[in-house]
C-alpha cells in the first residue's frame, strides 16, 4: 500500500474514533446539560420530543462521520467505483432513517426523507 493509502487509512481510523468520542462524550457531558435546562422549548407540544430531537440530531453527526470514514477506507484501496460510493451513502442515510424514526418514535418526518434517500442510493449502488 502506498504512503497515501496509509494516510487515508489513518484518516479513516481517526474519523471513526472522533465519531465515537463525539457520541459518548456528548451523551456524558453535553446533552445532560442541555436537556436539564428549564427553558427547553416544547417542540410539537413536548419538551420530551425536543430532547429526543436534540439527541438524535447529535448522533446523526457521528453516523455521517462514519460514512466519511468508509470513504477514506475505500479511497485508500484506489479509485472508488460509483456503486461503492452510492452504497456508502445508502447505508449512511438508512442508518439515519432508523435512528431518527426510533428516537422520535416516528414523529419527526426526517426519517421518511432519509429512508427515501437511502433507498434511492441503494438502488443506484445496484445499477
Amino acid at each position: 500500500m502506498s504512503g497515501l493509502g496509509l494516510l487515508l487509512l489513518l484518516a479513516a481510523l481517526l474519523t471513526i474514533l472522533i465519531g465515537a468520542a463525539h457520541s459518548i462524550l456528548g451523551e456524558r457531558y453535553v446533552l445532560p446539560l442541555l436537556l436539564r435546562r428549564p427553558d427547553l422549548p416544547k417542540l410539537l407540544g413536548s419538551s420530551e420530543f425536543t430532547a429526543r430531537t436534540l439527541r438524535f440530531a447529535w448522533h446523526l453527526t457521528t453516523i455521517a462521520w462514519w460514512g466519511f470514514a468508509a470513504f477514506f477506507f475505500l479511497t485508500a484501496q484506489g479509485p472508488v467505483p460509483y456503486q461503492s460510493a452510492a452504497a456508502v451513502l445508502a447505508y449512511v442515510f438508512l442508518a439515519s432513517a432508523v435512528l431518527t424514526a426510533v428516537a422520535s418514535r416516528f414523529r419527526h418526518f426526517a426519517w421518511l426523507v432519509f429512508l427515501v434517500i437511502g433507498l434511492i442510493a441503494l438502488y443506484g449502488s445496484q445499477a
